[in-house]
């Protein structure tokens, strides 16, 4: 099974990319129609996060079900799921082209169904039209780019789709904002979502099906005519050749049905290979959290502190351009860099701020304002918190603990911020918040709240830490974007042979999605049960398990044929650390010694333990002496001869010597 193109690039940039796509803009106009499904997946990812700040403001029972809020924002997730299962199935069968177009129509029904939806129960049908029409897209979009473009530019054009689905989710927060006083605010955000679809239909009927596909189907003229619009004339003969070794290598008929295809599929070690990678960073992608941040980026900001809806979105469209910043870079250095270390780069960066927003989310809980007694009881009559009146210690509450017990916080009426003293001097850089008022969670008493100017809160509590928690969440998507974003998808386009590449790639994007259901599902009854500093903690801990994952089974794939991919699939991968089993060893010396040095030291103190590790050094250096021959100077063949004789220290080589050293 070969197939792929023309000569292999070892340094490909973004400059590359733009220089070819000016010289022939036919390649660019597939990316850019073929990747508005792209675009159709950001938007329907932002949007929600927006809209579900009003649908819960019209309808009573989404504000009080935090599992309906859940259900809202996953039922997509969850149509997404069967979308890219059929769609895999459908881009072997019927073509690229027509999924895209199946997948626009279903995304319109969706959209229409939504914005037009008396009851919560509706909008969840609409999601679930959308989510169909996404999955086909998601995996549709990027397979049709990388199977248009030549291999030295495949990784930056397979960028532009993730470029269309960072910028469709920062067109949806503009508009999210755009709508917020606007009659029918979520109504409007979720219909805007149809334009792109309609527009993708129009520009997609005229364009053709992928070359690839159509010379599988034996249509070879037909595959010619596009092959000759994307590659320069001297490269289409070689194209075609490489075209038909992927076919002849592939012609046991292993029957057209989805499951003997799968059988072939799981049977194959090229194909398994290609999974082990394809599916590995797409989990690992969705259990960094990305798309919880993304579903709930409003939430998340409204748990840093910040209690208006106005605000929560503005700032939310601040970490949406900087995941599209990312996208944009992603393009510059995908090719330059490769696929694989740019996603444990990026890793490495999210662990760090997951970690970091887990301290500040705990610090800001830590240090939220108390309860004031007398605002609470005086307020409003009837109007305190039953848990708080019932409270064994209400002197202990504070605003988190509030909030924890279903009610809301009203900010100090006479003065909501006091001075932060220390050592009986006002430090003016530090503003702590007044005690306020604990209240029962009702429309009433939140207008009321609002009415006497004061601030109300109910998903997070007023603090210092807040901004914090807003940097470092665009600094972690500032690190998300370029790796872990757009990378595995670009791996997917690329990782499987012609025959399964519709299946691989629907197989891995039902991986993605199913992730995305999970992690969607339960962030906020995780956020009520852990604490966002446990969240966040907990997204930490997958990162790391994801980073081993990444780092043992994905392969670096930049700038390579698709029949390399193959043949560096068949021949099977290892990290460069474990090819040989002294590195092995090592490795595994170096985690017993690290696993155990703070016990050593409990149990021996600092002093015995160097001690211990000089005892070591000293065994050392008699298997040094004893077992490593010196191979200064020598040739390969004389090295192996030597160890073929077999080597014994020069002071050991004669009983003489022996008897005179032992003496």
């Amino acid at each position: 099974m070969v197939e792929g193109g023309i000569g292999k690039t070892d340094r490909t940039e973004f400059s590359d990319c733009w220089k070819t796509t000016w010289k022939t803009p036919y390649i660019m106009r597939l990316a850019l129609s073929a990747g508005i499904g792209g675009l159709l997946f950001g938007y329907d990812t932002g949007v929600i996060s927006g809209a579900l700040l009003y649908i819960r403001e019209d309808f009573q029972e989404v504000e009080k079900k935090t599992w309906l809020q859940e259900v809202i924002v996953s039922m997509a997730v969850a149509g997404a799921i069967f979308g890219a299962a059929i769609g895999g199935w459908m881009n072997d069968r019927f073509g690229r082209k027509p999924s895209i177009l199946v997948a626009d129509i279903l995304f319109f029904v969706g959209a229409i169904i939504m914005a037009l939806a008396p009851a919560p129960w509706m909008i969840i049908v609409g999601r679930i039209f959308v989510g169909l029409g996404v999955g086909m897209a998601s995996m549709t979009a990027p397979l049709y780019i990388s199977e248009a473009s030549p291999a030295r530019i495949r990784g930056a054009l397979v960028s532009t789709n993730g470029l269309l689905i960072t910028g469709g989710q920062f067109l949806s927060y503009l508009i999210n904002l755009a709508f917020t006083h606007a009659p029918g605010t979520w109504r409007w955000m979720l219909g805007v979502a149809g334009l792109p679809a309609v527009v993708q239909f129009f520009l997609m009927l005229s364009l053709p099906e992928s070359p690839r596909w159509l010379y599988r189907r034996n249509k070879v003229e037909e595959a010619r005519s596009i092959l000759e619009k994307i590659y320069p004339a001297n490269e289409v003969e070689a194209e075609l050749t490489a075209l038909k070794k992927s076919i002849e290598a592939d012609e046991q008929d292993i029957g057209d049905s989805f499951i003997a295809k799968l059988k072939g599929a799981l049977g194959n070690v090229v194909v398994r290979r290609g999974l082990y990678a394809g599916v590995t960073v797409q989990v690992a992608q969705q259990f960094s959290g990305i798309n919880t941040v993304m579903y709930y980026s409003p939430t998340i900001v409204q748990l840093a502190g910040f209690a208006s809806n106005k605000t929560a979105l503005a700032l939310s469209l601040v970490t949406s351009g900087l995941n599209a910043a990312g996208s944009i870079v992603s393009m510059a250095f995908v090719d330059r860099y490769g696929r694989r270390r740019m996603m444990i780069i990026s890793m490495f960066g999210i662990i760090t701020c997951l970690v970091i927003l887990s301290v500040v989310f705990f610090q800001a809980a830590s240090h939220a304002p108390k309860i004031s007694q007398f605002e609470s009881t005086h307020f409003a009559a009837n109007g305190t918190c039953p848990s708080y009146i019932s409270a064994p210690n209400p002197t202990s509450w504070n605003c988190m603990s509030c909030l924890k017990a279903d009610c809301g916080f009203c900010t100090n009426g006479a003065n909501e911020y006091s001075p932060f003293l220390w050592q009986d001097r006002i430090v003016l850089l530090f503003v702590q918040y007044s005690p306020g008022a604990c209240l029962a969670k009702t429309a009433d008493l939140e207008n009321s709240c609002r009415g006497q100017h004061r601030t109300w809160f109910k998903d997070g509590c007023p603090s210092k830490f807040g901004f914090l928690a807003v940097v470092f969440l665009g600094l972690y998507i500032i690190s998300f974007s370029p790796g872990m974003g757009t990378v595995p998808w670009i791996v997917n386009s690329e990782i499987y042979p012609l025959k399964y590449r519709g299946l691989g790639g629907g197989i891995a994007a039902v991986s993605n999605w199913v992730s995305n259901l999970i992690v969607s599902l339960t962030f906020l009854t995780l956020t009520k049960a852990l604490g966002s500093s446990g969240t966040f903690l907990l997204f930490a801990g997958y990162c790391i398990i994801g980073l081993g994952f990444i780092y043992w089974f994905v392969p670096e794939t930049k700038g390579l044929q698709f029949e390399e991919v193959e043949m560096m699939l068949k021949s099977g991968f290892r990290p460069s650390a474990f090819k040989s089993k002294s590195k092995i060893s090592n490795w595994v010396s170096n985690l017993i010694v690290s696993l155990t040095f703070l016990t050593l030291t409990k149990a021996l103190g600092s002093s015995g333990t160097f001690l211990l590790f000089a005892g070591y050094c000293i065994i050392g250096l008699g298997f040094i002496y004893w077992f490593v021959p010196e191979t200064k100077g020598l040739q390969f063949e004389e090295v192996e001869m030597m160890l073929k004789s077999g080597f014994r220290p020069s002071a050991f080589k004669s009983k003489s010597k022996s008897e005179n050293q032992s003496t």
